[in-house]
């Protein structure tokens, strides 16, 4: 045997051998389809960094169980790419975001997390076509725009405000109607005001006597005047609004000062279905209800879910699941389409009939930009769990009102 003869004979044999790995393969062969661009916004500096991070979160899990499963299968199995924006907690730093993130070629974002970033953020995503899918931002100023492009997964607060008033009304007829007199307590940003305005109006009008409204900023470093002016007005009811430091911080000066309504019945509040307070703050925590954001109990995908959050290290927020149905309910607007075109994604999560999520909705159906499937449900701290207590349909526990002792 000659040396070329040797030579060409190992170079067939190792060509050979490379041919039929690749027809063993034939994926490796193929052009790996181009990702698909997702912006994820969220404040994961500032004062609202923790729900960001936990957005970002729920985001990020999503993505992964959607490339693990083969990515976009109408785009040849696209992988689904996060570029993220930190929006710094304010919508200022939102909207340069979105200048970003436009200039990285998104096909869509999710997220914003407070109502005034989802307002600036998704106006600033109307001028580039880029459908925006607002996560928690509960003003309903966000979807009462006409902009195209922005799509509410979640309730606004008008939803979430009826929904809090029928239920605290048969949460107190059940119990013989023991609170007559409420105080309401608000951040004094946009969705604050907006929701103490309608908890305002609707409550008098059902017969409750509003003792006062008091509204405190964010971030707030101490709440012990509002604790001392509730001691002073004995209310039977205490409804906040606020996010998560600034709750915690009332609940706890409450407590130590001995404070004790007949409930405190939280709307949309960030600490009052946070296992963080939860946690950290058992007794400050327990009984506290809140009527918010939650997954669906019942789906065995939200234990799952839950379980590998825990895993990590991590607290279960209904940041999470949100993020995550969001992102999904995104991919199949994006699957649907079968572009990575804006108009066309635009148009698909317009015409959206999404069930694959773990919230406690139906099949959604926007109008105007607002699913008007979203709901939200009330919650209550019992013993160290968080339990779902209206609707009667998604409850796994009875409320405790009144709070005695």
């Amino acid at each position: 045997m000659t040396d070329w003869t040797a030579t060409t004979r190992r170079s067939l044999l190792k060509t050979g051998a490379a041919g039929a790995a690749i027809i063993a393969a034939p994926g490796l062969v193929r052009a790996q389809a181009p990702v698909v661009k997702l912006g994820i916004l969220q404040p994961v500096t500032g004062a609202l960094a923790q729900d960001g991070e936990y957005g970002r979160l729920g985001a990020q899990l999503a993505i992964d169980e959607i490339n693990k499963a083969g990515g976009i299968k109408s785009l040849g199995g696209a992988m689904i790419e996060m570029v993220f924006g930190d929006a710094r907690s304010n919508p200022e730093a939102g909207t340069q975001e979105v200048e970003k993130m436009h200039a990285e070629g998104v096909s869509a974002i999710v997220g914003g997390f407070a109502s005034p970033i989802c307002l600036a953020a998704s106006q600033a995503a109307s001028r580039y076509d880029i459908a925006y899918a607002v996560d928690v931002g509960v003003s309903d100023q966000i979807v009462s725009r006409g902009l195209k492009n922005t799509f509410r997964f979640g309730p606004g607060f008008g939803a979430v405000t009826r929904a809090a008033i029928e239920n605290l009304v048969k949460l107190n007829d059940a119990a013989g109607k023991p609170a007559k007199t409420v105080v309401l307590v608000h951040e004094d940003g946009l969705f604050g005001t907006g929701l103490a305005k309608l908890m305002n109006d609707r409550l008098s009008a059902l017969g409750f006597q509003i003792l006062e409204t008091i509204p405190h900023p964010t971030p707030a470093r101490d709440m012990s005047n509002v604790a001392l002016r509730i001691r002073a007005l004995n209310p039977d009811l205490v409804i906040p609004s606020s996010y998560y430091g600034e709750f915690v911080l009332l609940a706890r000066t409450m407590q130590q000062q001995r404070i004790r309504p007949k409930g405190i019945y939280a709307v949309l509040n960030g600490a009052a279905s946070n296992f963080r307070f939860v946690k950290e703050f058992p007794d400050a925590a327990n009984n506290v209800m809140d009527c918010n954001h939650w997954a669906d109990p019942r789906k065995p995908k939200t234990a799952e879910l839950r379980r590998q959050v825990e895993a990590m290290g991590r607290f279960w927020l209904y940041n999470v699941p949100l993020n995550y149905s969001s992102v999904r309910l995104v991919a199949d607007a994006v699957e649907r389409a079968g572009s990575r075109d804006r108009i066309k994604i635009i148009e698909a999560m317009a015409a959206s009939t999404f069930a694959d999520h773990i919230m406690p909705y139906g099949t959604t159906k926007f109008e105007n930009g607002q699913n008007t499937a979203a709901a939200p449900v009330n919650t209550q701290v019992q013993n160290g769990d968080i339990k779902v207590i209206f609707p009667d349909t998604f409850a796994d526990a009875k409320p405790v009102f009144p709070v005695t002792g």
